[in-house]
């Protein structure tokens, strides 16, 4: 039987392939079912990723963790696959990086299950900077969602890239208030570069496009899938030192991602809620098994000593509009009980012992005047700062 030809020069997936061979090396990383264990096993032992397209068919089965099904893959696998991917990405003006390219985050190498490939497109130089991720629910409340801005406009402002999953909900809301601070963010796709998903995120897409940095595993083109998101998820966590929970009800994608930083090592902040709110029941039982409650921007200090500027910031929640000098004593009393967390009119009137419709009637005022905000079904919250 005809033997394998291993060229004398290895090459591993903790090593950068030639340039020349990236096209090969692609073809076998995106063969479905190998991944980067099995594809660090097979470039030990072919040396190349030529040694692996002829590597007999009983040779790829012997490998450690090989069975019949991986190596009819790698058998199936084509070099013009890999070279119809990196087409794909040079038209979308994308580059791709293998491990031991000195661009790849190491970040990324060192978590228990590291990408083979990476597709990256924007701001390259934000995979070398230092990284929270902030994930939550896509079903969220206004308290969440003014929480995600203020935490997320804080890291910016304060040299974090801030990383999300480029999801509907507080994910948008993270990456929006980062650029919007002037600041970096990291987008990670459960999909291919080239794809918008969701579609109501294509004027995100195409911000992150220009000004942050959107990243993906998987080629470009490919559709998201129901094991896309989890791959997604540790992706998250492994590019951040800390991850932060902001809103999550139980089944959420955003309590996977923090397991995933779990299994990582990494640690894994909380924000708590309300405690009859199903938004918060995720969260709130993080915090009781031991993430860490974070109750102000400013405690991200503890994880990021290299950056003097995180530190100082106000309680999350309490970055509301001041209120105006010439309010009327009953706006200023009305206005006193909101908070960044939305009351309906009835607890309204009971908090300040006034009719409900003098309540109504004043609050409309207040949000003429800026200070109240209106939220479905006759709730209300605090305005926050500059909105």
């Amino acid at each position: 039987m005809r033997r394998a030809r291993l060229p004398a020069r290895p090459v591993t997936i903790g090593r950068r392939p030639p340039m020349d061979d990236l096209a090969g090396y692609l073809g076998l990383a995106l063969a479905p079912g190998i991944g980067p264990v099995r594809l660090r096993t097979l470039l030990t032992a072919c040396q190349t990723p030529d040694g692996a397209y002829m590597a007999p068919f009983a040779f790829l089965c012997s490998l450690p963790g090989f069975s019949r099904a991986a190596a009819t893959a790698i058998r199936a696998a084509r070099r013009a696959h890999g070279q119809q991917a990196l087409d794909a990405a040079h038209r979308l003006g994308a580059t791709v990086l293998a491990p031991g390219d000195p661009r790849f985050p190491p970040a990324l190498q060192q978590i228990p299950d590291p990408p083979p490939v990476l597709f990256a497109v924007g701001r390259l130089a934000l995979l070398a900077a230092p990284s929270l991720a902030i994930v939550g629910s896509r079903d969220h409340s206004s308290y969440g969602a003014e929480v995600c801005r203020e935490l997320s406009a804080f890291a910016a402002r304060s040299g974090l890239a801030v990383v999300s999953g480029m999801a509907r909900g507080l994910d948008a809301v993270a990456h929006e208030a980062a650029l919007d601070a002037g600041g970096a963010s990291i987008g990670v796709l459960g999909n291919g570069l080239g794809v918008v998903y969701p579609a109501a995120n294509r004027a995100l897409y195409e911000r992150m496009h220009e000004a942050g940095l959107l990243l993906s595993e998987f080629p470009p083109g490919e559709r998201p899938h129901a094991g896309s998101f989890p791959r997604r998820n540790r992706l998250i966590s492994g590019l951040a030192r800390v991850v932060v929970v902001i809103e999550a009800a139980f089944g959420s994608g955003a309590l996977i991602t923090a397991d995933a930083a779990l299994e990582q090592g990494k640690d894994v902040a909380a924000v708590p809620g309300n405690i009859t709110s199903r938004l918060s029941a995720g969260t709130n039982r993080l915090i009781r098994d031991g993430a860490t409650p974070l109750l102000e921007p400013g405690d991200l200090a503890a994880w990021y000593p290299e950056c003097p500027r995180v530190s100082g910031g106000p309680a999350i929640g309490t970055d509301s509009m001041p209120l105006p000098a010439d309010l009327t004593p009953a706006q200023r009393d009305v206005a006193s009980h909101l908070s960044a967390s939305p009351l309906d009119a009835d607890q309204l009137a009971g908090a300040a012992a006034r009719p409900v419709a003098e309540v109504l009637a004043v609050l409309s005022a207040l949000e003429i005047l800026g200070v109240a905000r209106h939220e479905a079904g006759r709730r209300f919250c605090r305005a926050a700062a500059g909105r």
